[in-house]
Protein backbone atom coordinates (compact mmCIF):
# COMPACT_ATOMS: atom_id res chain seq x y z
CA UNK A 1 0.00 0.00 0.00
CA UNK A 2 1.18 3.63 -0.84
CA UNK A 3 -0.28 6.88 0.87
CA UNK A 4 0.75 10.06 0.11
CA UNK A 5 -0.90 13.05 2.64
CA UNK A 6 -0.77 16.58 1.35
CA UNK A 7 -1.91 18.28 4.51
CA UNK A 8 -3.36 21.68 5.75
CA UNK A 9 -3.70 22.46 1.63
CA UNK A 10 -6.91 24.98 0.11
CA UNK A 11 -8.72 22.40 -1.83
CA UNK A 12 -10.24 23.64 -4.99
CA UNK A 13 -12.83 20.57 -5.85
CA UNK A 14 -13.77 20.84 -9.84
CA UNK A 15 -17.62 22.03 -8.59
CA UNK A 16 -16.31 25.78 -8.75
CA UNK A 17 -17.41 26.37 -5.46
CA UNK A 18 -15.94 28.06 -2.84
CA UNK A 19 -12.48 26.05 -1.84
CA UNK A 20 -11.74 24.67 1.71
CA UNK A 21 -8.76 23.63 3.79
CA UNK A 22 -8.31 20.15 4.23
CA UNK A 23 -6.13 16.82 4.87
CA UNK A 24 -6.45 14.52 1.48
CA UNK A 25 -4.73 11.47 1.17
CA UNK A 26 -3.94 9.40 -1.80
CA UNK A 27 -3.51 5.56 -1.74
CA UNK A 28 -3.12 3.05 -4.36
CA UNK A 29 -3.70 5.28 -7.32
CA UNK A 30 -7.19 7.31 -5.68
CA UNK A 31 -8.45 9.87 -3.12
CA UNK A 32 -8.48 7.93 -0.04
CA UNK A 33 -9.70 10.41 2.26
CA UNK A 34 -10.73 14.01 2.28
CA UNK A 35 -11.01 15.20 6.38
CA UNK A 36 -10.58 18.31 8.47
CA UNK A 37 -7.14 19.24 8.82
CA UNK A 38 -5.41 17.79 11.68
CA UNK A 39 -3.69 19.72 14.66
CA UNK A 40 -0.23 17.78 13.75
CA UNK A 41 0.25 16.29 10.07
CA UNK A 42 2.58 13.03 10.20
CA UNK A 43 5.84 13.92 9.27
CA UNK A 44 6.02 12.40 6.17
CA UNK A 45 3.39 14.33 4.96
CA UNK A 46 3.27 17.49 2.56
CA UNK A 47 3.25 20.71 3.73
CA UNK A 48 -0.32 22.06 1.84
CA UNK A 49 -0.77 25.76 4.25
CA UNK A 50 -0.85 28.43 2.04
CA UNK A 51 -0.94 26.31 -1.14
CA UNK A 52 -3.67 24.78 -3.41
CA UNK A 53 -4.83 21.57 -4.70
CA UNK A 54 -6.98 20.74 -7.63
CA UNK A 55 -7.87 18.15 -9.81
CA UNK A 56 -5.46 17.28 -12.59
CA UNK A 57 -6.46 19.52 -15.46
CA UNK A 58 -7.96 18.42 -18.51
CA UNK A 59 -6.91 19.31 -21.89
CA UNK A 60 -10.07 19.12 -23.77
CA UNK A 61 -8.08 19.91 -27.53
CA UNK A 62 -5.16 18.95 -27.94
CA UNK A 63 -2.74 17.55 -31.22
CA UNK A 64 -1.25 14.83 -28.65
CA UNK A 65 -2.30 11.87 -30.81
CA UNK A 66 1.68 10.60 -31.45
CA UNK A 67 3.53 12.50 -29.20
CA UNK A 68 2.03 10.68 -26.14
CA UNK A 69 3.57 7.59 -27.97
CA UNK A 70 6.84 9.24 -29.25
CA UNK A 71 7.58 11.30 -26.20
CA UNK A 72 5.67 10.03 -23.14
CA UNK A 73 6.71 11.96 -20.83
CA UNK A 74 4.61 14.61 -22.11
CA UNK A 75 6.84 17.66 -20.56
CA UNK A 76 4.72 20.35 -21.99
CA UNK A 77 1.42 19.06 -20.43
CA UNK A 78 2.69 17.75 -16.90
CA UNK A 79 4.60 21.34 -16.25
CA UNK A 80 1.70 22.83 -16.30
CA UNK A 81 -0.48 20.66 -14.76
CA UNK A 82 -1.92 18.64 -17.07
CA UNK A 83 -3.16 15.30 -16.50
CA UNK A 84 -5.46 14.08 -19.31
CA UNK A 85 -5.69 15.12 -23.04
CA UNK A 86 -8.16 14.59 -25.70
CA UNK A 87 -6.94 13.73 -29.10
CA UNK A 88 -8.41 13.58 -32.13
CA UNK A 89 -9.66 16.60 -32.54
CA UNK A 90 -10.06 18.65 -35.72
CA UNK A 91 -10.94 15.59 -37.75
CA UNK A 92 -7.51 14.39 -37.92
CA UNK A 93 -6.50 11.96 -35.27
CA UNK A 94 -3.70 8.60 -35.54
CA UNK A 95 -5.57 5.44 -36.21
CA UNK A 96 -4.46 5.08 -39.36
CA UNK A 97 -1.36 3.33 -41.26
CA UNK A 98 0.03 6.24 -43.63
CA UNK A 99 3.42 4.98 -43.07
CA UNK A 100 4.07 4.27 -46.88
CA UNK A 101 3.27 7.40 -48.41
CA UNK A 102 5.33 10.29 -49.05
CA UNK A 103 3.24 13.07 -47.87
CA UNK A 104 0.40 13.41 -45.64
CA UNK A 105 -3.31 15.09 -46.60
CA UNK A 106 -3.17 18.56 -44.77
CA UNK A 107 -3.48 19.14 -41.92
CA UNK A 108 -2.63 15.71 -40.70
CA UNK A 109 1.18 16.78 -40.89
CA UNK A 110 0.49 19.18 -37.75
CA UNK A 111 0.33 15.22 -35.44
CA UNK A 112 3.89 14.00 -36.83
CA UNK A 113 5.57 12.40 -40.04
CA UNK A 114 4.00 9.72 -42.09
CA UNK A 115 6.37 7.09 -40.18
CA UNK A 116 4.52 7.32 -37.07
CA UNK A 117 1.27 6.47 -38.82
CA UNK A 118 1.59 3.10 -38.55
CA UNK A 119 -1.97 1.86 -36.63
CA UNK A 120 -4.21 -0.05 -38.11
CA UNK A 121 -7.44 1.14 -36.38
CA UNK A 122 -8.29 2.38 -33.11
CA UNK A 123 -7.88 -0.44 -31.13
CA UNK A 124 -4.30 -0.86 -32.44
CA UNK A 125 -3.86 2.95 -31.66
CA UNK A 126 -5.29 2.34 -28.39
CA UNK A 127 -2.62 -0.20 -27.51
CA UNK A 128 0.05 1.97 -28.60
CA UNK A 129 -0.75 4.32 -25.95
CA UNK A 130 -1.12 2.00 -23.70
CA UNK A 131 2.36 0.25 -24.26
CA UNK A 132 3.90 3.85 -24.02
CA UNK A 133 2.56 4.40 -20.66
CA UNK A 134 2.49 8.51 -21.16
CA UNK A 135 2.32 10.85 -18.27
CA UNK A 136 -0.85 11.58 -18.61
CA UNK A 137 -4.49 9.95 -19.26
CA UNK A 138 -5.31 9.82 -23.03
CA UNK A 139 -8.82 10.33 -24.24
CA UNK A 140 -9.56 9.78 -28.16
CA UNK A 141 -11.59 11.33 -30.73
CA UNK A 142 -11.83 9.56 -34.13
CA UNK A 143 -11.09 12.31 -37.20
CA UNK A 144 -13.52 12.63 -39.92
CA UNK A 145 -10.49 13.57 -42.61
CA UNK A 146 -8.55 10.73 -41.32
CA UNK A 147 -11.90 8.23 -42.29
CA UNK A 148 -12.16 10.15 -45.42
CA UNK A 149 -8.05 9.33 -46.24
CA UNK A 150 -8.64 5.58 -45.69
CA UNK A 151 -11.83 5.08 -47.74
CA UNK A 152 -11.86 7.90 -50.40
CA UNK A 153 -9.07 7.68 -53.59
CA UNK A 154 -9.40 12.06 -53.56
CA UNK A 155 -10.50 14.42 -51.24
CA UNK A 156 -11.89 17.19 -52.99
CA UNK A 157 -15.40 15.51 -53.46
CA UNK A 158 -18.27 14.28 -51.52
CA UNK A 159 -18.02 11.08 -50.24
CA UNK A 160 -20.31 8.19 -52.22
CA UNK A 161 -22.92 6.14 -50.13
CA UNK A 162 -20.64 3.07 -49.96
CA UNK A 163 -17.94 5.36 -48.80
CA UNK A 164 -20.15 7.03 -46.34
CA UNK A 165 -20.68 3.47 -45.07
CA UNK A 166 -16.94 2.48 -44.85
CA UNK A 167 -16.26 5.25 -43.23
CA UNK A 168 -19.15 4.74 -40.48
CA UNK A 169 -17.92 0.98 -40.02
CA UNK A 170 -14.71 2.40 -38.94
CA UNK A 171 -16.26 4.64 -36.71
CA UNK A 172 -18.49 2.29 -35.25
CA UNK A 173 -15.37 -0.15 -34.87
CA UNK A 174 -13.72 2.80 -32.71
CA UNK A 175 -16.74 3.63 -30.37
CA UNK A 176 -16.87 -0.18 -29.61
CA UNK A 177 -12.95 0.11 -28.50
CA UNK A 178 -13.55 3.48 -26.94
CA UNK A 179 -13.24 6.36 -28.39
CA UNK A 180 -15.37 9.19 -27.04
CA UNK A 181 -16.32 10.69 -30.62
CA UNK A 182 -16.14 11.93 -33.97
CA UNK A 183 -14.54 15.52 -34.57
CA UNK A 184 -14.41 17.45 -37.65
CA UNK A 185 -11.95 19.89 -39.31
CA UNK A 186 -14.33 21.36 -42.10
CA UNK A 187 -12.57 24.22 -42.48
CA UNK A 188 -9.85 22.35 -44.02
CA UNK A 189 -9.56 21.60 -47.68
CA UNK A 190 -9.42 18.02 -47.78
CA UNK A 191 -12.56 18.10 -45.41
CA UNK A 192 -14.12 21.11 -46.87
CA UNK A 193 -15.52 19.20 -49.80
CA UNK A 194 -17.54 17.16 -47.47
CA UNK A 195 -21.40 18.07 -47.04
CA UNK A 196 -23.53 17.93 -44.37
CA UNK A 197 -25.40 15.18 -45.35
CA UNK A 198 -22.23 13.28 -45.52
CA UNK A 199 -21.17 14.42 -41.87
CA UNK A 200 -24.71 13.66 -40.80
CA UNK A 201 -24.60 10.17 -41.61
CA UNK A 202 -21.29 9.43 -40.33
CA UNK A 203 -22.46 10.53 -37.22
CA UNK A 204 -25.42 8.60 -37.13
CA UNK A 205 -22.84 5.89 -35.62
CA UNK A 206 -22.93 7.89 -32.53
CA UNK A 207 -26.78 8.05 -31.40
CA UNK A 208 -27.30 5.61 -28.44
CA UNK A 209 -23.57 5.28 -27.38
CA UNK A 210 -23.09 8.49 -25.27
CA UNK A 211 -20.35 9.59 -28.00
CA UNK A 212 -19.78 13.35 -28.67
CA UNK A 213 -19.46 15.25 -31.45
CA UNK A 214 -16.42 17.94 -32.14
CA UNK A 215 -16.27 20.46 -34.77
CA UNK A 216 -13.95 22.54 -36.27
CA UNK A 217 -16.57 24.91 -37.47
CA UNK A 218 -16.71 25.11 -41.45
CA UNK A 219 -15.93 28.78 -40.72
CA UNK A 220 -14.83 30.90 -37.85
CA UNK A 221 -14.60 34.10 -40.07
CA UNK A 222 -17.76 35.35 -41.90
CA UNK A 223 -19.54 32.36 -42.20
CA UNK A 224 -19.27 31.10 -38.31
CA UNK A 225 -23.10 31.27 -37.63
CA UNK A 226 -24.51 28.93 -40.27
CA UNK A 227 -20.84 26.94 -39.65
CA UNK A 228 -22.46 26.97 -36.13
CA UNK A 229 -26.33 26.15 -36.72
CA UNK A 230 -24.56 23.10 -38.99
CA UNK A 231 -22.84 21.74 -36.11
CA UNK A 232 -25.97 21.80 -34.21
CA UNK A 233 -27.64 20.46 -36.99
CA UNK A 234 -25.23 18.03 -37.05
CA UNK A 235 -25.59 17.20 -33.05
CA UNK A 236 -29.30 17.02 -33.05
CA UNK A 237 -29.54 14.40 -35.99
CA UNK A 238 -27.09 12.22 -34.47
CA UNK A 239 -28.64 12.76 -30.60
CA UNK A 240 -25.35 13.54 -29.50
CA UNK A 241 -23.72 16.12 -27.48
CA UNK A 242 -21.65 19.09 -29.41
CA UNK A 243 -18.56 20.93 -28.79
CA UNK A 244 -17.18 23.49 -30.67
CA UNK A 245 -13.46 23.20 -31.05
CA UNK A 246 -11.38 26.87 -30.17
CA UNK A 247 -14.46 29.24 -30.82
CA UNK A 248 -13.21 32.16 -31.79
CA UNK A 249 -14.29 35.52 -33.96
CA UNK A 250 -11.46 35.13 -36.48
CA UNK A 251 -10.39 37.93 -38.59
CA UNK A 252 -10.92 41.94 -38.63
CA UNK A 253 -13.95 41.90 -39.71
CA UNK A 254 -15.57 39.50 -37.15
CA UNK A 255 -14.22 41.76 -33.69
CA UNK A 256 -17.12 42.00 -31.59
CA UNK A 257 -18.87 39.55 -32.68
CA UNK A 258 -18.43 37.20 -29.47
CA UNK A 259 -22.09 38.15 -28.15
CA UNK A 260 -23.89 37.08 -31.22
CA UNK A 261 -22.05 33.98 -31.53
CA UNK A 262 -22.27 33.70 -27.41
CA UNK A 263 -26.25 33.97 -28.20
CA UNK A 264 -26.49 31.27 -30.51
CA UNK A 265 -24.65 28.95 -28.33
CA UNK A 266 -26.69 29.33 -25.39
CA UNK A 267 -30.07 29.32 -27.68
CA UNK A 268 -28.65 25.90 -29.11
CA UNK A 269 -27.99 24.70 -25.65
CA UNK A 270 -31.49 25.70 -24.45
CA UNK A 271 -32.57 22.00 -25.85
CA UNK A 272 -29.68 20.25 -26.58
CA UNK A 273 -26.14 19.45 -24.84
CA UNK A 274 -23.85 22.18 -26.38
CA UNK A 275 -20.11 23.34 -24.93
CA UNK A 276 -17.07 24.74 -26.46
CA UNK A 277 -13.71 25.30 -25.64
CA UNK A 278 -11.22 28.15 -26.10
CA UNK A 279 -7.62 28.94 -25.20
CA UNK A 280 -6.42 31.99 -23.55
CA UNK A 281 -4.55 33.99 -26.50
CA UNK A 282 -5.52 36.50 -29.05
CA UNK A 283 -3.85 34.36 -31.52
CA UNK A 284 -4.23 31.03 -33.69
CA UNK A 285 -1.73 28.75 -34.91
CA UNK A 286 -1.82 25.46 -37.70
CA UNK A 287 -0.51 25.29 -41.48
CA UNK A 288 -0.18 28.63 -43.80
CA UNK A 289 -3.67 28.53 -44.84
CA UNK A 290 -3.72 31.02 -48.31
CA UNK A 291 -7.43 31.87 -47.76
CA UNK A 292 -6.60 33.39 -43.90
CA UNK A 293 -3.46 35.35 -45.65
CA UNK A 294 -4.97 38.94 -45.27
CA UNK A 295 -3.15 42.18 -44.85
CA UNK A 296 -4.84 43.10 -41.15
CA UNK A 297 -3.73 40.04 -40.07
CA UNK A 298 -0.16 39.43 -38.58
CA UNK A 299 0.99 36.09 -39.57
CA UNK A 300 4.21 34.31 -38.50
CA UNK A 301 5.75 31.58 -39.86
CA UNK A 302 6.74 28.65 -37.64
CA UNK A 303 8.23 26.25 -40.35
CA UNK A 304 8.47 25.81 -43.71
CA UNK A 305 9.79 23.22 -46.19
CA UNK A 306 9.47 25.60 -49.15
CA UNK A 307 12.50 27.30 -47.34
CA UNK A 308 12.99 26.18 -44.07
CA UNK A 309 15.42 29.15 -43.19
CA UNK A 310 12.07 31.56 -42.85
CA UNK A 311 10.74 29.92 -39.96
CA UNK A 312 10.04 32.64 -36.75
CA UNK A 313 10.25 35.32 -38.90
CA UNK A 314 7.05 37.44 -39.68
CA UNK A 315 5.39 36.83 -43.40
CA UNK A 316 4.95 40.73 -43.98
CA UNK A 317 8.96 40.78 -43.70
CA UNK A 318 9.76 37.80 -46.11
CA UNK A 319 7.11 39.09 -48.16
CA UNK A 320 9.18 42.60 -48.16
CA UNK A 321 12.54 41.06 -49.40
CA UNK A 322 11.13 38.75 -52.01
CA UNK A 323 9.83 41.87 -53.34
CA UNK A 324 6.42 39.78 -53.71
CA UNK A 325 2.83 39.99 -51.93
CA UNK A 326 2.15 38.30 -48.96
CA UNK A 327 0.05 35.60 -50.87
CA UNK A 328 2.89 34.65 -53.62
CA UNK A 329 5.37 34.77 -50.22
CA UNK A 330 3.07 32.07 -48.68
CA UNK A 331 2.97 30.19 -51.95
CA UNK A 332 6.26 30.26 -51.98
CA UNK A 333 6.64 28.49 -48.49
CA UNK A 334 4.30 25.71 -48.37
CA UNK A 335 3.84 23.13 -46.97
CA UNK A 336 3.90 25.69 -43.87
CA UNK A 337 3.18 26.37 -40.51
CA UNK A 338 2.02 29.72 -38.67
CA UNK A 339 0.88 31.85 -35.78
CA UNK A 340 -2.21 34.25 -36.76
CA UNK A 341 -2.79 37.14 -34.69
CA UNK A 342 -6.32 37.45 -35.59
CA UNK A 343 -8.31 37.72 -32.41
CA UNK A 344 -8.82 40.89 -29.71
CA UNK A 345 -8.73 40.75 -26.16
CA UNK A 346 -12.27 41.82 -25.80
CA UNK A 347 -13.46 38.61 -27.67
CA UNK A 348 -11.52 36.23 -26.31
CA UNK A 349 -12.89 37.54 -22.73
CA UNK A 350 -15.78 37.10 -23.25
CA UNK A 351 -15.85 33.14 -24.74
CA UNK A 352 -13.25 32.17 -22.35
CA UNK A 353 -15.43 33.60 -19.30
CA UNK A 354 -18.94 31.87 -20.66
CA UNK A 355 -20.68 29.01 -18.44
CA UNK A 356 -20.05 26.72 -21.40
CA UNK A 357 -16.59 27.36 -22.24
CA UNK A 358 -14.00 24.93 -21.28
CA UNK A 359 -10.13 25.25 -21.59
CA UNK A 360 -7.96 23.42 -24.24
CA UNK A 361 -4.60 24.60 -25.26
CA UNK A 362 -5.16 23.52 -29.02
CA UNK A 363 -1.02 23.17 -28.76
CA UNK A 364 0.93 21.50 -31.82
CA UNK A 365 3.93 19.50 -30.06
CA UNK A 366 5.85 18.77 -33.29
CA UNK A 367 5.80 22.16 -34.36
CA UNK A 368 9.78 23.40 -34.40
CA UNK A 369 8.80 26.80 -33.11
CA UNK A 370 5.38 26.30 -31.55
CA UNK A 371 2.50 28.94 -30.17
CA UNK A 372 3.18 29.22 -26.53
CA UNK A 373 -0.57 27.85 -25.83
CA UNK A 374 1.52 24.36 -26.37
CA UNK A 375 3.26 25.13 -22.75
CA UNK A 376 1.04 27.84 -21.02
CA UNK A 377 -2.77 27.68 -21.70
CA UNK A 378 -3.61 26.18 -18.17
CA UNK A 379 -1.42 28.45 -15.67
CA UNK A 380 -2.23 31.48 -17.99
CA UNK A 381 -5.97 31.35 -17.41
CA UNK A 382 -5.11 31.18 -13.46
CA UNK A 383 -2.55 33.51 -13.52
CA UNK A 384 -3.50 36.40 -16.06
CA UNK A 385 -6.99 35.87 -16.27
CA UNK A 386 -8.03 34.96 -12.75
CA UNK A 387 -5.94 36.84 -10.66
CA UNK A 388 -4.21 39.38 -12.46
CA UNK A 389 -7.34 40.62 -14.38
CA UNK A 390 -10.53 39.10 -12.49
CA UNK A 391 -12.06 37.72 -15.38
CA UNK A 392 -13.49 34.88 -13.18
CA UNK A 393 -12.62 33.85 -9.44
CA UNK A 394 -10.15 30.85 -9.46
CA UNK A 395 -12.98 28.62 -8.73
CA UNK A 396 -14.32 29.45 -11.75
CA UNK A 397 -11.09 28.94 -13.53
CA UNK A 398 -10.07 25.81 -12.20
CA UNK A 399 -14.01 23.83 -12.53
CA UNK A 400 -13.62 25.30 -16.29
CA UNK A 401 -10.37 23.23 -16.85
CA UNK A 402 -10.83 20.08 -14.19
CA UNK A 403 -14.93 19.14 -13.54
CA UNK A 404 -16.87 21.07 -16.40
CA UNK A 405 -14.79 19.11 -19.20
CA UNK A 406 -15.19 15.67 -16.93
CA UNK A 407 -18.80 16.16 -17.22
CA UNK A 408 -18.65 16.97 -20.84
CA UNK A 409 -16.76 13.99 -22.08
CA UNK A 410 -19.09 12.17 -19.45
CA UNK A 411 -15.67 10.62 -17.26
CA UNK A 412 -16.51 8.37 -14.62
CA UNK A 413 -14.73 9.50 -11.11
CA UNK A 414 -12.02 12.08 -12.39
CA UNK A 415 -12.59 15.57 -12.90
CA UNK A 416 -13.18 16.23 -9.11
CA UNK A 417 -11.24 15.68 -5.31
CA UNK A 418 -13.80 13.34 -3.97
CA UNK A 419 -12.98 9.99 -1.67
CA UNK A 420 -12.43 7.55 -4.63
CA UNK A 421 -11.94 9.73 -7.38
CA UNK A 422 -8.64 8.91 -9.37
CA UNK A 423 -5.70 11.06 -8.06
CA UNK A 424 -5.04 12.81 -10.70
CA UNK A 425 -4.64 16.24 -9.18
CA UNK A 426 -1.93 19.45 -9.10
CA UNK A 427 -0.57 21.38 -6.43
CA UNK A 428 0.21 25.18 -7.02
CA UNK A 429 0.60 28.14 -5.55
CA UNK A 430 -2.16 30.53 -6.55
CA UNK A 431 -0.38 33.49 -5.87
CA UNK A 432 2.65 33.13 -7.97
CA UNK A 433 1.14 30.81 -11.06
CA UNK A 434 2.13 31.98 -14.23
CA UNK A 435 2.47 30.91 -17.51
CA UNK A 436 6.06 31.96 -18.81
CA UNK A 437 6.18 31.08 -22.52
CA UNK A 438 6.22 33.36 -25.00
CA UNK A 439 5.69 33.81 -28.87
CA UNK A 440 10.14 34.11 -29.69
CA UNK A 441 10.63 31.23 -26.56
CA UNK A 442 7.68 29.11 -25.83
CA UNK A 443 8.86 25.84 -24.93
CA UNK A 444 8.86 27.18 -21.32
CA UNK A 445 7.42 25.36 -17.84
CA UNK A 446 4.90 27.31 -15.96
CA UNK A 447 5.87 28.94 -12.56
CA UNK A 448 4.25 28.07 -9.40
CA UNK A 449 3.42 24.49 -9.46
CA UNK A 450 4.77 22.57 -7.11
CA UNK A 451 3.29 19.05 -7.65
CA UNK A 452 1.75 16.64 -9.98
CA UNK A 453 -0.10 13.46 -9.63
CA UNK A 454 -1.50 11.07 -12.04
CA UNK A 455 -3.56 8.31 -11.44
CA UNK A 456 -1.45 8.75 -8.03
CA UNK A 457 1.77 8.84 -9.38
CA UNK A 458 3.96 11.65 -8.10
CA UNK A 459 4.95 13.03 -11.82
CA UNK A 460 6.25 16.45 -11.06
CA UNK A 461 7.68 18.12 -7.68
CA UNK A 462 9.12 21.48 -6.92
CA UNK A 463 12.24 20.27 -8.63
CA UNK A 464 10.74 19.31 -11.55
CA UNK A 465 10.02 16.64 -13.40
CA UNK A 466 9.97 12.93 -11.63
CA UNK A 467 10.44 10.86 -14.74
CA UNK A 468 7.50 9.03 -13.32
CA UNK A 469 5.11 7.99 -15.73
CA UNK A 470 1.11 7.15 -14.53
CA UNK A 471 -1.20 7.76 -17.39
CA UNK A 472 -3.52 5.22 -19.26
CA UNK A 473 -5.84 4.88 -22.42
CA UNK A 474 -9.11 6.10 -20.88
CA UNK A 475 -11.98 4.53 -22.85
CA UNK A 476 -15.75 5.48 -23.01
CA UNK A 477 -17.76 2.01 -21.92
CA UNK A 478 -21.02 3.14 -21.05
CA UNK A 479 -23.16 6.03 -22.39
CA UNK A 480 -22.80 8.68 -20.89
CA UNK A 481 -25.03 11.24 -19.06
CA UNK A 482 -24.34 14.49 -20.53
CA UNK A 483 -26.52 17.10 -18.28
CA UNK A 484 -27.29 20.80 -19.17
CA UNK A 485 -23.95 22.49 -17.30
CA UNK A 486 -24.48 25.90 -15.96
Amino acid sequence: MTETIIADVTVYDGTGTQPFPADVTLRDGRIHAIAQPATHAPAHAIDGRGLALAPGFIDAHTHDDLIVIAAPQMAAKITQGVTTVVVGNCGISAHADFSAVDELPDPMVLLGDPAQFRHADFAAYARAVEAAQPATNVIALVGHTVLRARHLDRLDRDASQAECAAMRHDLEQALAAGAFGLSTGLAYGNANAASTQEVMALSEALRDTGALYCTHLRSEAGAITQALEEAFTIGRHAEAPVIVSHLKCAGAPQYGRSGEILAMMEKAAADHPVGCDCYPYTASSSTLDLKQVVPETPIKITWSEGDPTQAGRMLSDIAADWGVNLREAAAKLQPAGAVYHCMTESDVDAILAHRLTMVGSDGLPCDPRPHPRLWGSFPRVLGHYARERGLFPLEVAIRKMTGLPADRFGLRKRGYIREGYAADLVLFDAAKIADTATYDDPAQPAAGILGVWVNGTPTLTAQGLTGARGGTMLHRTTPAHHERIS
